[in-house]
């Protein structure tokens, strides 16, 4: 059993599938949303992993969101001390920006379903692995990262290039979001704020072409999230960490 740090950015952002696949396997989980709390220091040593989940903010949003230099810090410990990570979009973005990789603009920015590719080292992944072909995901980012120089990629697309990287043998950056499930896409798209968003993007999509694409794609996709976030639960439950987790 492991105790899992969740940082949260918005309310409606959570982890999805994730949450309950955690539980399930008996982890304890502890949510801080700096929406709710922006001057929130949690402190790292209580736990065993550490999730950052996505936001609408930007890596480079520090001085309207100073927690974001909070998180870097906990990333940065977690990278020290052998800590599992996994950053979803935001929490991606930010895992990168720590490596010193290049963060930035995407354009067009993307934002609905678009085709995951496997890279050479994919096959070697001990999460990604069932990414064995070409598979649509869900995105939503105007950022995007590139690898870092020591990181490993483990995903890309035609769009944006690097999708997913592997950093420490236990560290993993997304830009995707498998986390989410039909309810909680809708409720993107139903949202004020992310209708927005979209309408501003400058992209010749609408939500009712989103909810269509997601009928279609997500239940395959929800196949392939309960691989990849079970590889990665593996992981916490591996010889290496319980011999970290005993020395505590």
């Amino acid at each position: 059993m492991a105790r899992v740090l969740v940082l949260q950015h918005v309310a409606a952002e959570p982890l999805g599938v994730l949450d309950p696949m955690l539980r399930a396997r008996g982890h304890r989980v502890r949510y801080i949303n700096f929406a709710r709390d922006p001057e929130a220091r949690p402190d790292l040593k209580r736990y065993q992993a550490m999730i950052v989940l996505g936001g609408p903010m930007q890596v480079g949003d520090s001085r309207r969101h100073p927690h974001l230099l909070t998180e870097c810090r906990l990333i940065e410990q977690a990278l020290h001390d052998d800590i599992p990570v996994l950053g979803i979009c935001l929490g991606g973005q930010l895992l990168a920006h720590v490596l010193d990789a290049r963060v930035g603009p995407c354009e067009p920015p993307e934002i609905g379903w678009y085709e995951l590719h496997p890279t050479e080292h994919t096959d070697d992944d001990p999460v990604l692995t069932p990414l064995d072909n070409p598979h649509p995901v869900f995105q939503w980012h105007h950022w995007g990262f590139e690898c870092p120089r020591d990181a490993v990629p483990v995903a890309t697309s035609i769009e944006s290039g690097c999708q997913a990287f592997r950093t420490n043998d236990n560290a993993w950056g997304f830009q995707f979001h498998l986390e989410l499930d039909q309810r909680l896409i809708h409720r993107w798209l139903t949202l004020p704020f992310y209708r927005e968003n979209l309408a501003n993007s400058g992209l010749p999509k609408t939500p009712d072409d989103i909810e269509a694409d997601t009928r279609r794609h997500l239940p395959d996709t929800l196949e392939l999230a309960d691989q990849v976030f079970s590889a990665w639960l593996d992981q916490l439950e591996s010889p290496r960490q319980r011999i970290i987790l005993a020395s505590r």
